[in-house]
């Protein structure tokens, strides 16, 4: 396979995963984004020139998530591995549980897709294979790469995923904070095994929840309960299990967004400013930056219905 341009730019979307219930298969695209423009260069030389979130944090060469992503894709069609140079404006948060990392597997992999002479070699289940070795899972790839809400599964002919059509009236909302955490210290304090009854619970709520988000948003608050992995995680996340916890008793469909430490919240767009009003309750009031006393941040992005999105540009 060889290059047939040197020049691309890929807008991808943050995602949160889970969404209560839905834990490792679910997820959703925000409309907040990073945005990474790739040059092929002549010599072997990487570069990456990264402003926004991560900026001074994350690698700036080879190790790069991005690079990393690239360089798989282009080893998988065969495609020559050229130089590059990465400039990554990212205004996805790390290490809050709205899927910075799948963002910038799915980013090197769509520039990969516009580097070589024949797209189609990289098409979407094979973005998607690709994107959950080095993910692990597929359920913040999957939305990231799609966009809207997503069920994704591993099976025999590997991962795939659909789109739901979800409801108008459905509305994301999250809240972001200044603390960090990775997902291996979230994932870490899971147990091995949980009861039967509260598997069955958390199967149920899953299901309930496709209706929800898909035909009845007023069961949203019910169909975000589960019991498999959020309070587990409780200990590694106080603040915003605590935060969860007053958002649900208050009525609101609050859950830990992906691994955390963000929370989600699911708005109906038909009930006005009263979803506001509980956040307000609850978080208390922001400063002229919109933070609150305890360093929250409430973003309200909006589904991205697209996914990812890969151009040319001219060289």
């Amino acid at each position: 396979m060889r290059l047939g341009h040197d020049h691309v730019q890929v807008r991808v979307p943050a995602t949160s995963a889970n969404l209560g219930p839905g834990f490792d298969t679910m997820g959703l695209a925000l409309a907040h984004h990073d945005l990474v423009q790739v040059r092929a260069l002549g010599s072997a030389e990487v570069t990456v020139e990264v402003s926004g979130e991560g900026a001074g944090e994350v690698a700036t060469g080879e190790d790069h998530l991005v690079v990393r992503a690239l360089r798989l894709a282009l080893e998988h069609v065969g495609a020559p591995l050229t130089g590059l140079h990465l400039t990554c404006t990212n205004h996805i948060p790390h290490g809050r549980g709205m899927g910075s990392s799948a963002a910038a597997v799915v980013a090197g992999l769509l520039a990969a897709r516009m580097l070589i002479a024949e797209p189609t070699a990289l098409d979407d289940a094979t973005v998607l294979e690709l994107a959950t070795r080095l993910e692990g899972h597929p359920d913040n790839a999957a939305p990231a790469l799609l966009g809207g809400v997503t069920i994704a599964w591993s099976g025999t002919e590997g991962p795939r995923a659909t789109v739901l059509p979800v409801h108008d009236d459905v509305v994301p909302v999250v809240l972001v904070p200044d603390e960090r955490c990775a997902t291996r210290t979230a994932r870490g304090v899971l147990p091995a095994t949980v009861p039967h009854g509260d598997a069955a619970y958390t199967a149920g709520r899953a299901a309930l929840l496709v209706h929800a988000l898909c035909h009845r948003p007023d069961l949203l608050a019910e169909a975000t309960s589960e019991r498999l992995h959020q309070r587990y995680r409780a200990p590694v996340m106080e603040q915003t299990w605590a935060v969860v916890e007053r958002l649900r008793a208050a009525g609101a469909a609050a859950v830990v967004s992906g691994a955390g430490p963000s929370v989600l919240v699911l708005e109906r767009a038909s009930d006005g400013d009263a979803g506001s009003r509980v956040l307000d309750a609850v978080l208390g009031p922001r400063d002229g930056r919109g933070r609150t006393a305890d360093g929250w941040r409430v973003l309200r992005p909006g589904l991205d219905h697209g996914g990812a999105t890969a151009t040319r540009l001219p060289s």
